[in-house]
């Protein structure tokens, strides 16, 4: 763990006002008290260790050691395990957990999104600690039961948008909630997803081809209906596998799709500045829907109400393109944020992802997935102000490891992590509302997010969660 953040730090940036909309949560660490204490080794285990999943559990192991690696694909277990050669090795994370569950402190949860909730959930029921990557889960349900049984079993947890440990993105939070640019009461986040096969090139199921020797199907499909192992054509897409190993993204029964898979990066900062929780409308303008998998493009749109002196306010999402087009905030918005960005990378032109912050005395346009770097309009008006350095919130800046040097420190009863479930599953739950919309598209949605539940369409509660496959539970 950085120096920088300290226990003494995170209370005084905590009892500023602008700490209640960064740190959401206090969770009970009496588990992780007694797990290891300040300066006790600790175990850790990795649920997915291919893809993002192979950084986390190496940086967790950095700050621990690995006792189990778990991973439905043979040839990512055998590359992990040339680095952590005394780990016990599974396929399936039920049986790891239940024979080595004794021997292990915290889970790294790098899996499928649908397969998120079911790992995590059964790890903390067993009072170990979490860190689980972004989207927190695959369904809103889900998202609120992670929310609730981490507190329930007072473990630290952490997701992974990295981009929270960015001091660009704490320094925003602060100014936002300084009210350097006035009320806000428009937020708009794009993204230059989606970067998979989905709608409209695909939009019903290859045919079923041979498993590979290497991947456990059974394991890999889960909690989801059972479908058969599919190979897609070259012309679709050189990765081969339609749903293992990165294509599942772009399928409803296991990936969240554009918004599911980016506005945990491009939509936290946002979402952190302006104190935002349960929304109350949620409405989604989309095209190519079908029920297999995403959308060619989506906009969609969220409202929510006053929030203690904050005005309500809607944010809008857009993902893809349409008429050959990408999808994008109002073309006022474009041309200023363009006149402010003086990154030279971007050459004059608007980034592929990024967020805008519309307020009544200005706006704030982030030029970055992670909320990082940012830019104030009119520029002259705002000449000398630190866009740089967190002057109240803890200091990490230490990007993706320093989420997991944050956790532990969680872990070992220091101050809860800037993206634990508390806050985390808020912000999931949120994101995939807008999911539920694109089903429904053009459908205004109204959310009592207390009840979890759609007001006025019981259609739309269909989608809130699905009955799991038998042998897989929460």
């Amino acid at each position: 763990m950085s120096p920088r953040i300290t226990r003494r730090r995170f209370l005084k940036a905590s009892a500023a006002t602008v700490g209640a909309g960064y740190f959401h949560s206090a969770t009970a660490l009496s588990a992780s008290r007694a797990a290891a204490g300040p300066n006790g080794k600790l175990y850790f285990a990795g649920i997915g260790v291919g893809g993002k999943g192979d950084g986390d559990i190496s940086q967790a192991g950095r700050l621990g050691e690995v006792v189990a690696i778990c991973d439905i694909d043979e040839d990512y277990l055998a590359k992990k395990a040339k680095q952590f050669p005394s780990a016990k090795k599974y396929f399936d994370y039920r049986k790891m957990l239940e024979e080595m569950g004794k021997d292990i402190d915290a889970v790294t949860v790098s899996t499928p999104d649908h397969t998120h909730a079911p790992a995590s959930i059964m790890a903390m029921k067993m009072k170990k600690h979490v860190y689980c990557q972004k989207p927190l889960t695959h369904t809103v349900f889900e998202a609120r039961q992670m929310r609730d049984i981490a507190k329930q079993m007072g473990v630290a947890t952490q997701m992974g948008n990295q981009g929270s440990a960015a001091s660009g993105l704490r320094r925003a939070v602060e100014l936002i909630q300084d009210g350097i640019i006035g009320p806000v009461r428009a937020a708009h986040v794009w993204t230059n997803r989606p970067i998979w096969p989905q709608a409209p090139a695909v939009m019903s199921r290859p045919p079923e081809a041979p498993i590979p020797a290497h991947v456990h199907w059974d394991q890999f499909i889960g909690p989801a209906p059972f479908r058969p192992y599919a190979v897609y054509d070259q012309a679709v897409s050189r990765r081969g596998g339609a749903y293992h190993p990165f294509s599942w993204r772009g399928w409803w029964d296991f990936g969240t799709g554009a918004l599911g898979d980016m506005a945990c990066h491009t939509a936290n900062m946002a979402f952190r500045a302006l104190n935002l929780g349960h929304p109350t409308t949620v409405t989604a303008d989309a095209t190519d829907v079908n029920p297999e998998t995403y959308p060619s493009s989506a906009k969609v749109t969220y409202g929510f109400p006053a929030r203690g002196n904050m005005p309500a306010v809607t944010l809008t999402w857009y993902e893809g393109r349409r008429d050959g087009k990408k999808l994008l905030p109002p073309d006022d918005l474009v041309q200023k944020a363009i006149s402010i960005d003086t990154n030279p990378k971007h050459k004059g032109n608007l980034v592929e992802s990024g967020s805008i912050l519309v307020g009544d005395k200005g706006m704030l346009y982030s030029p970055d997935d992670y909320g990082a770097e940012f830019f104030l309009y009119p520029a002259k008006a705002f000449e000398g102000v630190n866009k740089t350095k967190p002057e109240r919130l803890p200091i990490n800046a230490r990007g993706d490891y320093g989420m997991k040097a944050e956790w532990v420190d969680a872990i070992k009863g220091g101050s809860p992590a800037s993206s634990d479930f508390g806050f985390a599953a808020m912000l999931t739950e949120t994101i995939l509302l807008g999911n539920i919309a694109i089903r429904l598209t053009g459908e205004r949605l109204e959310w009592n997010g207390p009840d979890l539940k759609f007001t006025n369409n019981s259609n739309a509660n269909q989608f809130v969660h699905y009955e799991y496959r038998k042998g897989w539970t929460l």
